[in-house]
């Protein structure tokens, strides 16, 4: 992906964020770099945290000649208090890290478990909590959480990460209920299956757990109770995430903006 392919065209100049602070976790790549990359065409001043030091720095090339800046920061959010410290002096937090492992609850390892709910929970409320005091000081700011369908509908051997997408719907309302006379709005950003590695990684994972070939798993197992038969670009999901930071979505707070094909309307 090139840095312009994160700009679709006419969109790119309805949201200015011109002398804010952005920090969006999980940067290096999928969801995470097209965020990265729309806010900082945005204007913005973009935090980059990932622990793919590689997939930063290629982050930051790709960034060159947008109205922003994209600064990246090596970060492991299992360290807690560094993530708590990051987060200090933002004005946008885009929570987007996450990892997953398919396993039927039984065979799931409780260290993963833990890992998953600490990335995935634990650490977008310690960003959260670093972010707040400077959001509620000058009376405004944008929490962004990219949840997932998995946050609202569960799908088996995925113990961890619907558990972790759960708790962070209730982390978001929670947020926007605290943060709504502060000027700060929280919210989810709820895709289904994206063009991501993660996405890539699952394909192999759900073929062995569910004993069929790789090539049935898009269509037999991800997509099947998806109206619209494709996977999301990660590009679209930036979309969704710059509109929950512009103007028009100043009264948008405490709620899921579902990108899933039509899966939860069944």
């Amino acid at each position: 992906m090139t840095a312009s392919s994160a700009l679709p065209g006419p969109h790119a100049s309805t949201l200015d964020l011109g002398g804010r602070t952005a920090l969006v976790t999980g940067a290096a790549g999928g969801i995470g770099r097209a965020c990265a990359l729309r806010l900082a065409a945005a204007g913005a001043k973009v935090r980059a945290v990932d622990r793919d030091a590689a997939g930063l720095e290629e982050l930051a090339e790709q960034s060159a000649g947008l109205a922003g800046t994209v600064e990246a920061q090596v970060l492991d959010l299992t360290d807690l208090d560094a993530a708590e410290h990051a987060a200090a002096g933002t004005d946008v937090l885009v929570n987007n890290a996450g990892l997953q492992l398919v396993r039927p609850i039984e065979e799931f390892p409780p260290e993963v478990f833990h890992t998953v709910l600490t990335v995935m929970l634990e650490a977008p409320f310690r960003l959260i909590r670093g972010a707040l005091p400077h959001m509620y000081g000058q009376g405004w700011g944008r929490i962004v959480n990219v949840s997932s369908v998995h946050g609202l509908r569960a799908s088996p051997y995925k113990a961890a990460y619907v558990a972790a997408k759960h708790g962070l719907e209730g982390l978001s309302k929670t947020a926007a209920l605290e943060g709504a006379p502060h000027g700060v709005t929280s919210n989810c950003v709820n895709p289904a299956y994206v063009r991501t590695p993660l996405v890539e990684r699952q394909i192999t994972d759900q073929a062995r757990a569910h004993g069929i070939p790789e090539e049935r798993v898009v269509s037999e197992v991800l997509l099947q109770d998806s109206a619209l038969k494709r996977l999301i670009e990660p590009e679209e999901v930036a979309e969704a995430v710059a509109y929950l930071c512009g103007p028009h979505a100043s009264f948008v707070t405490g709620t899921s903006l579902v990108l899933d094909g039509g899966w939860t309307a069944h």
